[in-house]
């Protein structure tokens, strides 16, 4: 038979076992894995010390699309937009409405952006860009001028889709508080994160944003760095590196900024802004100014021949009996 247990009188204790658990893997960046740093040696225990805030991690998403019935050239400067943007996210066309507001915000709440371009074709002429921050706002609305697209611009530059763009201002940017609220919007809209998934880690474009007579003007440049046959970029060069230009090109007239998402109070209106309406509405008045004119001369015409008759001619009537 077999032998029966001792009975104890107090619980047996647990036996702890050993951690045969792998240490940590440290963090792996582009360049190897990274060594956690060396603790100093007046440093707190862990539990002692501050919890720290976790860093900060730009997941910015921007959302393009724009309205019914545009035009194949705005279409194609969308396209051009988004192949620029490895952060943005397509969607289907908009109905241009009063209540494309509430449509677009809930679709941007949908989708998880936090930005919007929304391209906006009026009369099949016009085009409005909306740059939106959702959903506490603020919107920009530009009117967009002097579009040519990568196609029919055919430049020789040529830079790795999906890579990061380097950003460049004017200095007439931090001159009045409006052109900082529209810098910084850039900044956060066109500006592509850090580590995101679709871009890849290099520079090797940038993007220029120039004011000139109230207007932002918009340029992509290719960064061109001289190569040899050795070595893969020659470090004597870097200061002979050119700059040849990819495109798209566009201007954007600023309209009205406002404090919300696709509306709310206003915050700058621009006071030399004219709209595209007018300009029409002058032009065929002109030309309305021009046939007015002809009918007031062939008036004054008759009248001047009035009142300054011809005297008869005597010799008028003098061959009339003979024949």
């Amino acid at each position: 038979m077999a032998k029966k247990r001792k009975r104890t009188d107090g619980p047996a204790e647990a036996e702890k076992k050993p951690d045969d658990s792998a240490p940590a893997r440290p963090e792996r960046t582009l360049f190897g894995f990274k060594e956690p740093p060396a603790p100093a040696p007046d440093a707190e225990p862990a539990s002692a010390a501050v919890a720290t805030a976790p860093p900060f991690r730009n997941k910015e998403k921007v959302l393009v699309t724009c309205s019914r019935r545009i035009t194949y050239r705005y279409r194609h400067l969308m396209q051009d937009m988004v192949s620029l943007l490895p952060h943005a996210k397509k969607d289907s066309k908009v109905e241009s409405k009063q209540s494309k507001g509430n449509a677009l915000n809930e679709l941007l709440e949908l989708r998880s952006c936090s930005s919007c371009l929304f391209f906006e074709c009026r009369k099949q002429k016009d085009l409005y860009l909306w740059m939106v921050k959702s959903p506490g706002g603020p919107s920009v609305k530009f009117l967009v001028n002097a579009v040519h697209t990568m196609e029919e611009l055919k430049l020789t530059g040529n830079h790795l889709k999906g890579s990061r763009p380097l950003l460049t201002f004017s200095t007439n940017f931090d001159e009045q508080p409006h052109w900082k609220l529209v810098k910084e919007m850039l900044t956060q809209i066109f500006a592509t994160p850090k580590d995101h998934r679709k871009a890849k880690p290099f520079h090797d474009h940038v993007f220029v944003f120039s004011i000139v007579d109230g207007h932002v003007w918009f340029r992509n440049y290719q960064i061109s760095v001289p190569h040899n046959e050795m070595d893969k970029v020659d470090k004597g060069g870097l200061d002979k590196m050119t700059l040849i230009e990819v495109g798209p090109r566009f201007c954007l007239n600023p309209i009205k900024i406002f404090g919300g998402s696709f509306g709310g109070p206003t915050l700058y209106e621009n006071p030399y802004y004219i709209s595209p309406n007018q300009i029409r509405a002058l032009e065929k008045r002109k030309k309305a100014g021009k046939y007015a004119m002809k009918v007031k001369a062939k008036v004054k015409r008759k009248q001047h021949e009035m009142e300054n008759a011809l005297e008869p001619d005597e010799f008028a009537d003098m061959w009339k009996g003979e024949d």
